[in-house]
């Protein structure tokens, strides 16, 4: 355990020479962050349980922000590459990794103090999802609990109260899982045309119809957060008008829900689902804010995702990376290191050049994120605007470079990089879920066009 003694870090065991550990739990962090004003500063000599030859620069990040990855390392680091082999290959779900992040607390890294979350950020929570991907768990392990961080967005900032209580705290505890119901077959990026309807009954209830698909983690969730139309396409002024958002338990015991797994590249650990509606009944008090208002509630749980999965994607391609750079020097073909030939060098060290400046785009957008929310100068100094094309280019570059790293360490390792045992084949299968998901390259780029050069719109 730690404790503050004069506003400075102390290690309890260090005197006896044993190993110091660090907190049971992220409420103890909040705890000592309270105490001091700050968050504690730990050192990577004695706390780190990753290689001593970091890829990734850390200078410029906060304490917290190096508390966060140093932690997360910690608990990853008992679920070593041979546990992710395994799972991608049964397509079991990590349900004891999601349980040990639940245990200590990091489910609720973004969530407020009051309802047992640490209060803290997204940027913060973006460098737990790095630090996850980066351990050699992948994609897999991101997708684990990715919703869980993102998806509660909405409701903590929109939900009423009652909501709050008897929802977070389950979520933080890792009693509830949650997924992401917003991506329609037939509507794909065009989310303000989805045609999945929730029809307000006399007595308040709604029931909902209609296909949702790619919905992450729904075999095990208890809970759903569900954009739905509460008012016909043709009767509203605009398209982003008449969505509402929800926050729906998934009674599989219940008349009209069913769902269908959907077998998938990568990532198989954890399961990708359509999820079908037919008059499935949700109560009046499921809704999520102000009915007909639920496209502008989501856009905010929308950016966090962009966060969240560009830092996911910079994880993958720095553990791809850091494995091909050691397979460059171990590799001795010729009487030589294949590391010591430029046409191996040269890719990686553009990959690296690569990853790092995803990594500034990646915690730029994050630190806008965060102050749009915080301090009334914040917010009025940043625009949603500015955040929205943050987010956006940081997870696009992120994604780009990931792959790029990826698709490098597999040719590194030449017909090894085929293999599973060397887990690059793995990464590089898992690294187009950036490119693809929420959004896709294409739409990034329409969004800048028409957003920050100012040409006209081509959809």
């Amino acid at each position: 355990m730690r404790c503050i003694i004069a506003g400075q870090l102390v290690c309890h065991g260090l005197r006896t020479g044993r190993q110091p550990s660090l907190p049971q739990s992220l409420s103890m962090y909040a705890m000592l962050a309270r105490r001091t004003r700050r968050w504690p500063s730990v050192s990577p000599r004695l706390f780190s349980t990753s290689p001593a030859r970091r890829l990734m620069e850390t200078t410029g990040f906060t304490d917290t922000q190096l508390a966060v990855r140093d932690a997360v390392g910690q608990i990853c680091s008992r679920f070593p590459n041979t546990y992710w082999q395994e799972r991608d290959q049964t397509e079991e779900d990590p349900k004891d990794f999601h349980a040990a992040l639940a245990a200590d607390g990091w489910l609720g890294i973004a969530l407020p103090e009051a309802l047992g979350g640490a209060g803290l950020g997204i940027s913060d929570a973006t460098m737990m999802m790095q630090a996850i991907t980066e351990s050699g768990a992948g994609m897999a392990g991101a997708q684990a609990i990715h919703a869980n961080v993102y998806a509660t967005q909405p409701l903590a900032r929109f939900g009423t109260d009652e909501q709050l209580r008897d929802t977070v705290p389950n979520i933080i505890s890792g009693k509830w899982r949650v997924c992401f119901g917003v991506t329609e077959p037939n509507a794909g990026l065009d989310t303000l045309r989805l045609s999945t309807a929730a029809v307000k009954q006399p007595d308040g209830s709604y029931k909902v119809s209609g296909q949702k698909i790619w919905i992450t983690c729904a075999q095990v969730a208890a809970k759903m957060i569900l954009l739905a139309r509460t008012t016909p396409l043709a009767r509203v002024q605009k398209p982003s008008e008449g969505l509402s958002l929800f926050c729906i338990d998934l009674d599989r015991d219940q008349p009209g829900l069913d769902m269908r797994k959907i077998r998938k590249l990568g990532g198989r650990a954890v399961d990708a689902n359509e999820v079908f509606f037919d008059n499935y009944e949700i109560p009046a008090d499921s809704l999520v804010g102000e009915e007909g208002q639920g496209f502008r509630i989501i856009l905010h749980g929308m950016n966090a995702e962009r966060c969240l999965l560009a830092g996911e994607a910079l994880g993958l391609g720095y553990a791809a990376l850091g494995r091909a750079a050691q397979y460059a020097r171990d590799r001795v073909v010729f009487q030589r290191p294949i590391g010591q030939n430029q046409g191996i060098a040269h890719p990686l060290a553009d990959a690296y050049i690569k990853l790092e400046a995803a990594k500034l785009a990646t915690y730029h957008a994050a630190r806008l994120y965060d102050q749009s929310g915080t301090e009334e100068e914040d917010r009025a100094s940043v625009t949603q605007a500015s955040v929205g094309v943050a987010c956006n280019s940081a997870k696009y570059i992120a994604a780009e470079a990931a792959f790029n790293a990826c698709e490098k360490a597999v040719l590194t390792h030449g017909g090894m990089g085929y293999a599973a045992e060397y887990d690059v084949e793995r990464w590089f299968r898992e690294c187009l879920v950036p490119r693809i998901a929420p959004v896709s390259r294409e739409m990034i780029l329409n969004y800048i066009g028409e957003k920050v050069l100012d040409l006209p719109r081509s959809y």
